[in-house]
């Protein structure tokens, strides 16, 4: 009976569509980014690295494609306030922009800007907590962004060379 269930329970997971993400295929083998010490850049560098088969290369001369960004910022805006003139609200906005290009004019990808937002409450009383809480947030929207630029990099097309 136990093997009967085992099956029925391995066939349906089977069945169910389930797939692990896999490696992302990039339109090119070499990419250069500048900057990648720290930040998004460092985390899209350790992305790539591990989950391509495209190499990140620290020779500009090497690269097939060079990874510029272009913005990358963080806001903090007040959402809500209590019937006493506190903030009870906090809307947390990260903004990304980058473009993948050449180095010689050829763009895999035109700049573009991936945007995300994050609503979280604040008490006056657990002020140390909710600057963690914050910086918790800050980190978990670095790494969704880090997702949204490597799906739209692996889109991109390889560029059409510029006739002169």
């Amino acid at each position: 009976m136990r093997i009967v269930i085992t099956l029925l329970l391995a066939s349906m997971l089977a069945g169910c569509g389930f797939q692990l993400r896999g490696v992302a295929d990039l339109p090119f083998e070499t990419l250069y980014i500048p900057g990648a010490t720290g930040g998004i850049g460092l985390d899209l560098k350790r992305n790539i690295q591990s989950g391509t088969h495209t190499r990140v290369v620290d020779d500009l001369k090497l690269a097939q494609a060079v990874l510029q960004f272009t913005e990358d910022t963080r806001q903090k805006n007040i959402l809500s306030l209590s019937g006493s003139g506190t903030v009870r609200e906090f809307q947390l906005r990260y903004r990304v922009g980058f473009r993948v290009h050449d180095g010689k004019g050829n763009e895999f990808l035109p700049t573009s800007q991936v945007v995300l937002t994050r609503d979280f409450t604040f008490n006056d009383t657990d002020v140390l907590s909710k600057e963690l809480e914050e910086e918790q947030i800050y980190r978990e929207m670095q790494v969704d962004m880090v997702q949204q630029i490597l799906r739209r990099i692996a889109a991109a097309t390889p560029p059409k060379p510029v006739v002169q």
